[in-house]
């Protein structure tokens, strides 16, 4: 099993940053990809950022040019540096990360809130 904590939510104004930051614990030496989604009110969870071991990424089209996904194997962290927020950025995000033998574990998820 792995266990993630999230961290970092909020409430923002429209333009400006957040930093999101999740903690693996457990079988961590199983970690292959660690990632970000995010569930707004009545839609489905959808990507934002995932990122594999050797550093390569993938982001969806809403986090393209402004959120970088990051990850420190030796902390067992992941990170998400969100600028240019929007309004319609307001979601839950979650952490999660897929094992070698492709089981996925998710986070309990961070509110994220975009408004003035």
């Amino acid at each position: 099993q792995v266990q993630l904590v999230e961290s970092g939510g909020g409430l923002v104004q429209p333009g400006g940053s957040l930093r999101l930051s999740c903690a693996a614990s457990g079988r961590i030496f199983s970690i292959n990809t660690m990632g970000w989604y995010r569930q707004a009110p009545g839609k489905e969870r959808e990507l934002v950022a995932d990122i594999n071991r050797a550093g390569s990424t993938n982001y969806g089209d809403s986090a393209k040019g402004r959120f970088t996904i990051s990850r420190d194997n030796a902390k067992n962290m992941v990170y998400l540096q969100m600028n240019s927020l929007k309004p319609e950025d307001t979601a839950v995000y979650y952490c999660k990360v897929r094992s070698i033998v492709m089981n996925d574990y998710w986070g309990q998820g961070t509110q994220v809130t975009v408004s003035s």
